[in-house]
C-alpha cells in the first residue's frame, strides 16, 4: 500500500492529477465555512449548536448530512452537491418514462452530453428553489424554531435576494468543480465532493463519543467504536466487491474476409446493484413528514410524527418504515437501471449467448431470475447497514451524528473503492504495482 502511494506520486501526470484534486477540495471546504451575506455569524453558530443537541436533532442531522455542516450555518456552499444529485436521479428516472430521453441515452456520447446539459439546467432550478426555501426559513425563524435570536441582519428584499443568488451561485460553482475533478483530477468529481462533505463531520462526531462519557470510559468507548467501525467497513468492502459473473460466449462470424468473434466474456452483476441510492431515497421520503411536523407542529398527525418519526432512530415505527422503504426502493431502482430484455437483445445482436441458455425469452427469464436472487440479499444488506446507527443509539447511547453506519458509511466506502481502483488502473498502465492485489 505504501509503495503504491509512493509510485503514484513518482508519476508526474498522476501526481499532478492528485494535487489538482486536493486543491479543488481545499477550495470546496473553504467555501463551506464562509457564511453567505446578511448572515449573523454569532447567532447562527449558537442556534446550530443548540439545534444539533435538542429534541429535533435527528431532523437537523438529516439536513446536515450532505453539507458537511455548511447548510445549518448558511454558508456560500450551503446547498452542497445535493441539487445536482437530485437532478441526476430525476433525469435517470425520467429516461425510462420519456421516449425522447431514452433515445438520447441510446445515441452514445452525443446523447449523454445533451442529458448532462439538461441535468445542469435542472440543477440550477433546484438550487434556486432550495436556496429560496432555506433562506425564507432562516428569515422567518422556522429554520431554528427553538432559537430566539435572529440569524440574519436584515429581512429586506434586496439582502434576501443576494443570499439566494449567492447560494445558487455556490451550487453552480460546486457543479463546475466536480466536473473539473472528473476531467483533470482523479476519480468521479461529484462523488469525491460528497465524500469530502461527509468526511468533514467525522472528527467532531468521533470526539463527541469520547466527550459524552467521563474519564477512561470515554476513551474505552471511543476505541471500541473505532474497532467495530473498522470491522463494519471491512464487511462493507467485501459485499461491495462481491458480484455474480454470468459467462457470455460470442459465436464466430465472417465480416468481409475476416473471421470475427469466438471470444468469451461475462456480465458482472453486483450483490449491491443499486448502490446507495435506495438509502438516499428512503431517508429523503422520511424527511418529508418530519419537515411537515416542523412547519405544522399542532394536530394529531404532527404529534404522531414527532413521537414516532422523529429521526432519532430509536422508535419501532421509524425503523420498520425505513427498512421497508429501503427494500422497496432497492428493487425499484434495480428494475429501472438493469433491463434483462435490453441486455438480451444486445447479446443477440452481436451473436452472444449464455452457455446452456437459449437466446431470446429464456435468456431474459434467466437474467431476471439471477437479478432477483441478488437483489433480495442486497436490499437486506443495505437495510442492515442503515440500522447500525440505531443499534449504536440504543446500546451505546450515541447520538444522531454516529459516524459508522447508514448512508455516510456506504458513500465513503463506495467512493473510496472507486477512486482507489482508478488510481490502481493508471499505475498498472505504467507497469507499477497498484494498491489492489
Amino acid at each position: 500500500m505504501i509503495s503504491g502511494f509512493l509510485n503514484a506520486f513518482r508519476t508526474p501526470d498522476l501526481r499532478k492529477k492528485m494535487l489538482f484534486t486536493l486543491f479543488i477540495l481545499v477550495i470546496f471546504r473553504i467555501g463551506s465555512t464562509i457564511p453567505a451575506p446578511n448572515v449573523n455569524i454569532a447567532a447562527i453558530q449558537k442556534c446550530a449548536s443548540d439545534a444539533t443537541t435538542g429534541d429535533q436533532a435527528g431532523v437537523y442531522a438529516m439536513i446536515n448530512l450532505f453539507s458537511g455542516g455548511a447548510l445549518l450555518h448558511l454558508a456560500i456552499f450551503a446547498l452542497g452537491i445535493m441539487p445536482y444529485i437530485t437532478a441526476s436521479i430525476i433525469l435517470q428516472l425520467l429516461t425510462v418514462v420519456i421516449p425522447r430521453l431514452e433515445a438520447l441515452k441510446k445515441e452514445g456520447a452525443t446523447g449523454q452530453e445533451t442529458i448532462t446539459k439538461y441535468t445542469r439546467w435542472l440543477t440550477i432550478v433546484l438550487g434556486v428553489l432550495q436556496a429560496t426555501s432555506f433562506t425564507m426559513m432562516a428569515v422567518s425563524g422556522q429554520l431554528y424554531r427553538t432559537c430566539t435570536e435572529s440569524v440574519v441582519y436584515s429581512d429586506g428584499v434586496f439582502p434576501i435576494i443576494v443570499m439566494i443568488l449567492t447560494m445558487t451561485a455556490g451550487t453552480s460553482l460546486i457543479m463546475w468543480m466536480g466536473e473539473l475533478i472528473t476531467d483533470r483530477g482523479v476519480g468521479n468529481g461529484m462523488s469525491i465532493l460528497i465524500f469530502t462533505q461527509i468526511a468533514a463531520r467525522f472528527p467532531s462526531s468521533m470526539w463527541s463519543i469520547k466527550t459524552a462519557h467521563q474519564g477512561n470510559q470515554g476513551w474505552l468507548l471511543l476505541v471500541l467504536v473505532v474497532a467495530v467501525g473498522l470491522l463494519v467497513m471491512a464487511g462493507v468492502v467485501f459485499v461491495e466487491q462481491a458480484q455474480r459473473r454470468i459467462p457470455v460466449q460470442y459465436a464466430k462470424r465472417m465480416v468481409g474476409n475476416r473471421l470475427m468473434g469466438g471470444s468469451t466474456t461475462y456480465i458482472p452483476m453486483k450483490v449491491n446493484q443499486a448502490g446507495v441510492i435506495p438509502v438516499i431515497f428512503a431517508a429523503s421520503m422520511l424527511y418529508l413528514p418530519m419537515l411537515y411536523a416542523m412547519f405544522r407542529p399542532e394536530g394529531a398527525a404532527a404529534t404522531w410524527i414527532a413521537t414516532n418519526l422523529n429521526g432519532r432512530g430509536d422508535t419501532v415505527w421509524y425503523n420498520v418504515i425505513y427498512v421497508a422503504m429501503i427494500i422497496f426502493f432497492t428493487f425499484f431502482y434495480v428494475s429501472i437501471t438493469f433491463d434483462p430484455v435490453e441486455v438480451s437483445d444486445n447479446m443477440r445482436k452481436f451473436g452472444g449467448f449464455i452457455p446452456g441458455i437459449r437466446a431470446g425469452k429464456p435468456t431474459e427469464d434467466y437474467l431476471a431470475y439471477v437479478l432477483s436472487r441478488l437483489t433480495a440479499p442486497g436490499s437486506l444488506y443495505l437495510a442492515l447497514i442503515s440500522l447500525i446507527p440505531t443499534v449504536a443509539i440504543v446500546l451505546l447511547g450515541a447520538d444522531q451524528n454516529f459516524p459508522f453506519g447508514g448512508t455516510s458509511l456506504l458513500i465513503m466506502v463506495g467512493v473510496g473503492l472507486d477512486t482507489v481502483k482508478q488510481i490502481d488502473s493508471q499505475l498498472h498502465q505504467r507497469n507499477y504495482e497498484g494498491f489492489l492485489k
